[in-house]
């Protein structure tokens, strides 16, 4: 039960935040009677799934919000925000009950929630009208019987269910409509009750049962359950209970069956009368040609198009009823660590291979060398996951954030199908609050300064995401007031974040709001004012080895772009040499190889040499790590693209491509910013991967030291 409930946990969180993402679009279009089913469908989910789990004030709780959404679907109740802002307190309310309901007391939630609860639940009964609303399903017609409203039926069986009782049953005491309740706490189903029998009212004998009943229902329960509802009445009964396995038809509507085939399964007709009804039926091709009202040919083509768009429906669903399996990180991450340990195995046996110059080995060498560089690519895929679950949630802090500031804004997303490593995904999510927090405070006006400056009066913040190479560029930006760099670079002074007479590009001066303590604000608020916010953002993307551009125009708005690694785990990378110390440098950061001749470099205020007729500076390695040994007469210098232009890196000798499964250093070098961690090379030996950013930053750091 414990595996069930976490399952319940990981469930209803990914339904609160769809919950979530419907009632703001309700919000929007308030009429859309699909939105509110995705509302009415989480809640009952979110009900049904608590209370099978144990759960029993997530369930409470969640039935009274789900009738008010049933009597919206209805007609009887109109959306407003007033009744949006209510819905989602009390989805926060879900969460908390959620996350802090303990297995060892599952059936109460501390105390300081009853009272917010017992608000939320007094808000809602005022929708409710006084009607008195119990705990127990409340039903809808259905075919003339009833079956629970949102039932979901998925992986259960359906059962056809005869029941045709004695006509005594009264006199020995028993009322079947108690029956028919039994049932339908087993699951959902559909009644429909037989009158043709009951006589008129002159000859109708009070004490006899002149009904009967078939019941369509869907559960796991099994046969015996459904048959020990009717165990003191069976004998006396004709019982009839078979399984019906549900599927859907080619044309994607519901039915397992046609209607004359169930009624003929059923004894409720013959087949022979069946098929003279049939043979009687033209079909409607055949009556239109007979009618003159459309060629034969016409018909035909009509036939092809049904049926091909009946082949493509049919190939859409099989793609959709594909399993998908919910696994827990901890297994991904030991996958990850075992292919790592197969990629340094294989580049081992290359190694090997190279040596013995063996033709078979190398053959061999080569072919594990392609598998196991597909493993690794389908592992990481399997890692990988669309930044929109991360995208989906600013919706409701953009909404808030407005309301309580009073500025009118909308956040508009794209790229959401983006993929990124779960890994950089979860760890993204803080940074980018922050970023969308500073946007909504400092970035997008009040109404009436927007209306002033010629401006829509509702504010817009764009969050996107694209792949660019290895990495990802995600961007923020808003049609806000943008930055003044005057005021940034004044306020810079008055912390004492830069010296007053410092001469700095517009660029540096952007970048100064990433540092602790800097704040524009003028007074602390809830959203801003402290300071650390922009900071934790710069700590949090450095983490992940990436970097932050910031572009803005005052007046006009705002862009800030983060550069994100797609994975964390294996990167490809180039293997140098520096004496008997190896390096791993990130390819997807390097524009080329090339040599550089001793006397062709030009040491100064910095180390300068010329490349295909450009002056670039570059950075020795040897010198920079104190690497000991006489240098070669020809050392390669490898070309980066950074944030300020082409720098290069120069080094001994360039071994070669090679899969870099990343390793953490530890505690002891987690002051080491240059090195972002380590690779176990094929002959045992370690690598260390340099952070590339970093190093061009303590180089700078140095050279004006």
């Amino acid at each position: 039960m414990d595996i069930h409930r976490e399952a319940f946990r990981e469930e209803a969180r990914e339904l609160l935040a769809e919950l979530e993402s419907a009632l703001l679009e309700l919000e929007q279009f308030p009429d859309d009677m699909d939105t509110v089913g995705r509302v009415f469908r989480a809640m009952h989910t979110i009900k049904g799934s608590g209370a099978m789990f144990g759960f029993d004030d997530i369930a409470t709780f969640t039935h009274g919000i789900e009738t008010v959404y049933d009597l919206v679907r209805n007609g009887k109740i109109t959306v407003k925000k007033e009744l949006i802002n209510l819905t989602l307190s009390a989805c926060d309310q879900i969460r908390k009950m959620v996350e802090s309901s303990s297995d060892a007391d599952l059936c109460h939630v501390c105390d300081a929630d009853h009272g917010e609860m017992e608000q939320l639940t007094a808000a809602f009964d005022v929708y409710l009208g006084g009607q008195d609303v119990p705990h127990q399903e409340k039903h809808r017609e259905c075919n003339g019987g009833a079956v629970r409203a949102g039932s979901e039926v998925s992986g259960e069986t359906t059962y056809r269910v005869r029941f045709r009782p004695a006509r005594d049953l009264y006199k020995t005491g028993t009322d079947p409509a108690l029956l028919m309740n039994e049932i339908h706490e087993i699951g959902p189903c559909c009644v429909v009750a037989h009158t043709e029998e009951i006589p008129f009212l002159d000859e109708i004998d009070p004490e006899s049962c002149y009904t009967y009943w078939d019941v369509i229902l869907s559960s796991s329960s099994g046969i015996d359950t459904i048959r020990d509802v009717f165990i003191f009445v069976e004998d006396s009964s004709d019982l009839a209970i078979s399984a019906i396995d549900e599927t859907e038809g080619a044309d994607g509507q519901p039915g397992y069956k046609k209607l004359g085939e169930i009624l003929t399964e059923r004894g409720d007709l013959k087949a022979e009368q069946l098929e003279a009804v049939l043979a009687s039926r033209m079909k409607i091709g055949e009556m239109l040609i007979k009618a003159g009202m459309v060629v034969e040919s016409k018909v035909a083509s009509a036939l092809v198009e049904q049926q091909h768009i009946r082949e493509v429906h049919q190939a859409r669903q099989e793609k959709e009823y594909r399993a998908s399996i919910r696994v827990p990180v901890e297994r991904l991450d030991g996958l990850v660590n075992m292919v790592g340990e197969l990629v340094t195995l294989q580049s081992r046996l290359t190694q090997t291979a190279e040596r013995i110059i063996d033709s078979e080995l190398t053959h061999i060498a080569e072919e594990v060398e392609r598998l196991i560089t597909e493993l690794r690519d389908t592992t990481m895929c399997i890692r990988m996951l669309p930044i929109s679950t991360t995208f989906s949630k600013f919706q409701r802090l953009v909404r808030d954030l407005a309301d309580e500031l009073g500025k009118e804004i909308t956040l508009r997303t794209e790229g959401g199908d983006t993929e990124l490593d779960k890994t950089v995904i979860d760890r993204l999510s803080d940074p980018l609050v922050h970023l969308i927090r500073n946007s909504v405070d400092h970035g997008i006006e009040l109404p009436a300064l927007r209306r002033q400056a010629g401006k829509p009066q509702i504010g817009t913040i764009r969050l996107s995401a694209v792949h660019a190479g290895a990495n990802v560029l995600i961007r923020i930006e808003d049609d806000g007031a943008g930055l003044d760099s005057e005021e940034l670079f004044r306020k810079a002074v008055e912390r004492k974040l830069v010296a007053a007479d410092a001469v700095l590009t517009e660029k540096d001066i952007y970048s100064l709001i990433l540092l602790p303590g800097f704040s524009t604000a003028k007074t602390v608020t809830n959203v801003s004012g402290r300071g650390v916010g922009m900071d934790v953002v710069k700590k949090g993307i450095e983490s992940l080895h990436g970097s932050i551009d910031i572009v803005s125009r005052k007046g006009i708005g705002t862009t800030i772009t983060l550069k994100l690694p797609l994975t964390l785990a294996i990167i490809d990378g180039l293997l140098v040499r520096i004496g008997s110390t190896h390096f791993i440098i990130p390819l997807a950061s390097i524009e080329e190889v090339a040599e550089l001749q001793r006397g062709n470099g030009h040491k100064g205020h910095r180390n300068l040499t010329r490349i295909r007729d450009e002056i670039v500076p570059y950075i020795s390695l040897r010198e920079f790590f104190d690497i000991e040994g006489p240098r070669p007469p020809i050392e390669q210098i490898i070309m980066t693209n950074s944030d300020n232009g082409r720098v290069g890196f120069v080094v001994d000798q360039v071994v070669g491509e090679y899969q870099t499964v990343i390793k953490s250093l530890g505690r002891i070098y987690r002051d080491v910013e240059e090195i972002s961690g380590a690779t176990i090379l094929g002959d045992g030996k370690l690598a260390l991967i340099l952070d590339t950013p970093k190093l061009l930053q303590r180089a700078e750091f140095r050279e004006n030291a």
